[in-house]
């Protein structure tokens, strides 16, 4: 092996610093992480470091996307063994997602890396998180868009990048979709998860097509279902979205009864101004509840992937002008469960 890997640093937490209350951008040119990585570990990996931007990661746009992927675009993919980009936990997951489609079919691993407290803080796991990136490139021998997070008092877990979630609230843990991670690392070593959900090595190892599907497009509004939503206040008289992505209850159900909480209403509302409405998440081997009955012949459907990816690829469909049906429907980065 080559031993060497080209870390990509965009800010967020693991880029940042204390300063009495407030946590803020770390403004450096060499490394907080690569210093502290090499003083607790005896390695001799060589690293190239990339800076493309520097910013707490939700306040990205869709520029500074688009600077991390030409960035990853511009690595020579032959003289490193991996691809470790660092990233702000708050919007992880969905730039996890997208990178997975991004990069579906590239050669060799990339691994995102992120703390939940800045470097300095003793709570801080980001050391350790990079540490276990780089074990787990070590430790394999194809590509893919992974995600290397350790979770209080577990072991580090690797997830595919397509199955990575929202953090859970106020303690921001990280799992996969369905509980399912891709693996963990072990005394320095990556064990792989044997799941029936989980895609094999040999899977891994076989050549996959590019997503076509490349450019955001922002023109969504996104609405998670909950008790007494009342879908009357979203009325777009001003400025239209292309499309409106609903996040449906575990079991794939909405509200149905009633008028203003009554989501067949809102679907006809949305009709009658051409607006493109898509359901998420939806089990296609699950039993369908009668509320829910008719639902999926009246919307565009997002089965077997979760809210965050089918959110990835209704954007990443908008924006590449492509169908947001057809989009759903493809398997890049086995983001799908079945």
């Amino acid at each position: 092996m080559k031993n060497k890997i080209c870390v990509i640093f965009t800010g967020g937490t693991i880029g940042s610093k204390i300063s009495g209350d407030t946590v803020d951008l770390r403004q450096e040119e060499k490394s907080y992480l690569i210093e502290l990585y090499r003083k607790r570990y005896n390695s001799n990996v060589v690293f190239d470091e990339l800076r493309p931007l520097n910013i707490l990661s939700e306040n990205v746009q869709p520029s500074d996307l688009e600077k991390m992927a030409d960035c990853v675009r511009g690595v020579d993919k032959q003289a490193y063994d991996g691809i470790i980009v660092t990233h702000g936990t708050d919007t992880l997951s969905f730039t996890a997602n997208l990178f997975s489609q991004l990069f579906c079919d590239i050669k060799i691993p990339i691994v995102f890396v992120s703390a939940l407290f800045p470097l300095d803080d003793s709570r801080s796991r980001g050391v350790e998180n990079f540490a276990n990136a780089i074990n787990f490139i070590n430790s394999v021998d194809y590509g893919g868009v992974f995600v290397s997070f350790e979770n209080h008092g577990e072991n580090c877990k690797i997830h595919l990048a397509s199955r990575l979630i929202s953090a859970t609230q106020i303690e921001g843990n990280y799992e996969s979709i369905m509980g399912v991670h891709y693996g963990e690392i072990v005394d320095g070593k990556f064990i792989y998860n044997i799941n029936a959900y989980n895609p094999t090595p040999e899977q891994l190892r076989q050549n996959r097509e590019p997503c076509a599907a490349q450019k955001l497009c922002m023109d969504m509004v996104t609405i998670q279902a909950h008790s007494l939503l009342n879908f009357d206040f979203y009325r777009f008289t001003e400025v239209k979205p292309k499309a409106v992505m609903v996040q449906l209850y575990h079991s794939g159900t909405v509200c149905t009864k009633g008028k203003e909480a009554n989501f067949n209403n809102f679907l006809e509302y949305c009709k009658s101004l051409g607006i493109e409405v898509v359901i998420a998440p939806v089990d296609s081997s699950a039993r369908t509840y009668g509320s829910a009955l008719g639902l999926v012949e009246k919307c565009t459907t997002a089965y077997d992937i979760s809210f965050e990816m089918a959110t990835t690829k209704v954007l990443l469909a908008l924006g590449s002008g492509m169908s947001v049906e057809e989009e759903l429907a493809k398997n890049h980065f086995f983001e799908k469960l079945h």
